[in-house]
């Protein structure tokens, strides 16, 4: 019995080992751009704000146990006891005061960081068109007329302005240094204002199931100096083929593990046509029997 008992300790101290390490990688507390900043900040002074009646209520819960125990004399015994204005007041007051800092942290938040209000700088938006598709990204660039699948090259420092939609399900575009996950649907636009406050390599994803691919539905945000995000766009401009209704129609098929790569020319009507739906949306994850061209999954 005392090795079963030794045994189920260490492994639930391993688990819990694990867990803590397990967040380590939380990239979300290490935001590159302002409104990540402001999402981490939200998130700390919730936190701090629910710890204020979490952390006295465990405290408690352990001091009246220790307090109350059988071999303590000098603890008063009260059978008849069955209400005290008092400690009402305080059961009651200190759980309204916690929603109302709640509430006010995320009301002030919600206006503050609306996707859609434009960050201040001296500096023009650059405009991006995202397309979410099965299974993968699709960034126009219309006023440098080009496009990328699965890679997001931005300038440091300036602002970005994304006009999003989907050319199937509902998705989520989600880039979590710069903050403000937001959905993608079928034949609507949503706005979203971000920006990457220095050079680096940041993680852009799908957090929305949408299917067999949704696994691989990432894409890597290179925040670059402008003078080398101006010699990206030079070079895109000279490779690949070309982005219009064709080769859009083959694009939106369901594929998975995509690899990178540009278009050199983009028809500047096509999102305008994705929302309207002048060109047909993608299949949709389909029900019943996976299709093994585009599924990971294999029959047994």
């Amino acid at each position: 019995m005392k090795s079963f008992r030794s045994n189920w300790l260490w492994r639930s101290l391993s688990l819990g080992a694990t867990a803590l390490l397990g967040g380590c990688d939380a990239i979300v507390l290490d935001p590159q751009g302002p409104i990540g900043i402001a999402d981490k900040t939200i998130l700390i002074d919730s936190l701090a704000i629910m710890l204020a009646i979490v952390v006295p209520t465990i405290a408690a819960t352990f001091a009246f146990a220790w307090w109350f125990r059988a071999s303590n004399a000098r603890a008063t015994y009260l059978p008849e006891f069955a209400y005290s204005g008092r400690i009402e007041l305080i059961v009651w007051a200190i759980p309204l005061l916690v929603i109302m800092l709640l509430g006010g942290v995320a009301w002030i938040g919600s206006h503050d960081l609306d996707p859609a209000k434009p960050l201040a700088s001296d500096t023009p938006p650059l405009e991006i068109q995202g397309v979410s598709l099965d299974w993968k990204w699709l960034f126009i660039y219309p006023n440098q007329r080009i496009a990328s699948v699965n890679q997001l090259v931005v300038p440091a420092g300036v602002p970005i302005h994304f006009s999003l939609t989907s050319a199937s399900v509902m998705n989520a575009f989600f880039i979590p240094q710069l903050g403000s996950m937001i959905y993608t649907m079928n034949g609507m636009t949503t706005q979203l204002n971000l920006r990457a406050n220095a050079p680096g390599t940041f993680l852009g994803l799908s957090s929305h199931y949408s299917g067999d691919g949704f696994s691989d539905m990432h894409f890597d945000v290179q925040a670059v100096p402008a003078e080398q995000f101006a010699a990206w766009i030079d070079t895109a401009r000279n490779t690949g083929p070309t982005l219009d209704a064709g080769s859009y129609a083959a694009l939106s098929r369901q594929s998975i593990n995509t690899s990178p790569f540009t278009f050199r020319a983009a028809d500047p009507a096509l999102f305008q046509q994705i929302i309207t739906q002048q060109l047909p949306p993608g299949p949709g994850p389909q029900a019943g029997r996976p299709n093994q061209n585009v599924s990971p999954r294999t029959e047994h």
